[in-house]
């Protein structure tokens, strides 16, 4: 249905595609897997004519391709969905569910009572059931993210283009999105699904391509490849090097009599928390595990002054920080890397540089003056440290690998030396490289006497990365998993609550 053959494409001081040959067939589920920066993002804009291939041959449905734009991609069949939701957030679900495609009346006016019909039916038949006239903002990312897979595949699409599709999702949604593209397998259309979970890939994947350095460095049906293997070849490391990196517990090492760094206390904001309490010890990771709507986010918000509070109060080292207040929480140590780093975390137009001392500025000047030298030695120091992939410091930061975009953040924080880090799905949307460097960095930082808060909706590494669990459920602290009662099952039975020792069913 899709293919791409010899395909290449440079960027000023980066190769980000060398002889690329990909095949998308009817009917099958193509999983692309790679290292951030291994070249899927830049493959994908190719099919989907963002970029123009610097050589190379595309041909869709047995005939020659070259889409100017996106629309062209789109309107010829083939449907993308990305990791961040690229939606209006100001319009209603309905507006975005059928947007360029709304119903009209005689008069060419867009017929509203029809438009919300065909919006409700089309997301009930995906199991999603939202109100189609709130705006789309007002829903969580997870909601968002279902209303962009409805809108994909409510055109008449042959080929669809999944990037990290289940990064926001929770659970029953991911059950909803697998059912979703068995239908469209059924139906002979071409998926190509990328992704960073294993257990998805396995579950859902026909035939696996893996890109490392923008190169294929194998394809063929996954079913013929292990899990341990295909690491491997993503990686480019032997098949030993991964498994032992791979039993590398990653929570850091504190004194459990220490004074806490960090306590909030009874934190309530309407409809959000309610009477949330915590605390974080020097060198400790403490995880926050929860569905997607339990609190999570807003408690790491509400800590970093970004959410006010009605009642409650945050102490860093025995000092309260003034209530909703970034800069005072900043100022006390208190630094945070938000969920969505497109919107709430990067400034794409800026350089890595600029991003990276971003934060830091106010102390890196004087008199108005900033000091360039300090500068470069910190943003030389945080590229080397975190091992950022950028062809220098000075390209944008809009155009490295989600990846790199994640660790550019990290920087920017560090470089304030903080006492308390929150981290909000660190590892969301990055491969298995970026994701093992990310841990590792977390558990040095933690072995530094740095207080970590940690937010992650893979359990796995919220179990295997924290020294305690605190459960959220609706908004409020149902349960503390510590000692031996940090294991996934236990995290299950708090979040389904069931109590400590009850029925496992």
């Amino acid at each position: 249905m899709l293919t791409v053959t010899g395909l290449c494409k440079s960027f000023p001081g980066v190769r980000a595609l060398s002889d690329v040959d990909f095949a998308a067939r009817a009917g099958e589920v193509h999983a692309l897997v790679g290292e951030n920066g291994a070249g899927k993002s830049t493959l994908i804009k190719v099919l989907t004519g963002v970029y123009q291939p610097d050589a190379g041959e595309v041909t869709y449905n047995g005939t020659p391709v070259r889409f100017a734009t996106p629309l062209q991609a789109q309107q010829a069949g083939i449907s993308t969905i990305y990791q961040e939701v690229n939606l209006v957030p100001l319009m209603s679900v309905a507006r975005n569910l059928l947007l360029g495609r709304e119903p009209r009346s005689r008069l060419r006016l867009i017929d509203f009572r029809r438009m919300h019909r065909e919006a409700e039916e089309t997301l009930r038949s995906l199991g999603i059931r939202v109100d189609v006239r709130r705006p789309l903002r007002e829903l969580g990312v997870g909601a968002q993210q279902m209303v962009a897979l409805a809108r994909a595949v409510a055109v008449d699409a042959r080929v669809v283009i999944m990037d990290e599709p289940t990064s926001s999702l929770e659970p029953r949604e991911v059950s909803t999105l697998f059912e979703v593209i068995r239908t469209l397998r059924e139906r002979g259309i071409a998926v190509v699904y990328v992704s960073h979970r294993m257990e998805e890939l396995y579950e859902i994947c026909d035939a696996v391509t893996v890109l490392r350095d923008g190169t294929v460095v194998h394809t063929g049906r996954l079913a013929d490849l292990d899990r341990l293997h295909l690491v491997s070849l993503m990686l480019g490391r032997e098949i030993g090097e991964v498994r032992r990196e791979g039993l590398t517990k990653f929570a850091g090492s504190h004194d459990a009599a220490a004074e806490p760094v960090l306590q909030a206390q009874r934190l309530t904001a309407r409809h959000r928390l309610h009477d949330v309490s915590l605390s974080l010890r020097p060198g400790e990771v403490v995880g926050l595990g929860g569905l997607l709507g339990s609190g999570r986010s807003e408690t790491a918000r509400a800590i970093a002054g970004a959410l006010p509070v009605d009642s409650g109060r945050v102490v860093v080292a025995g000092a309260p920080v003034r209530a909703g207040s970034t800069p005072a929480a900043i100022r006390a140590g208190i630094s945070l890397l938000p969920e969505d780093r497109k919107t709430e975390g990067i400034v794409p137009g800026l350089s890595v540089r600029e991003n990276i001392a971003l934060a830091a500025l106010p102390g890196l000047s004087r008199f108005g003056l900033v000091d360039d030298a300090r500068i470069d030695r910190i943003v030389d120091t945080f590229m080397k440290r975190l091992r950022i992939k950028a062809s220098s410091p000075h390209q944008k930061v809009g155009e490295l690998s989600g990846g790199n975009q994640q660790k550019v953040l990290l920087a920017r924080w560090l470089a304030l030396h903080p006492k308390v880090l929150l981290l909000d799905e660190p590892t969301r949307g990055i491969d298995v490289g970026a994701k093992a460097e990310v841990q590792a960095l977390v558990d040095e930082l933690a072995d530094e006497g740095l207080a970590v808060l940690l937010i992650s909706s893979d359990t796995e590494e919220l179990i295997e990365g924290s020294d305690r669990v605190v459960v959220l459920k609706d908004g409020a602290v149902v349960r503390e998993l510590t000692g031996d009662a940090v294991t996934e099952d236990e995290l299950m039975r708090a979040i389904a609550d069931v109590p400590e020792g009850g029925p496992h069913g």
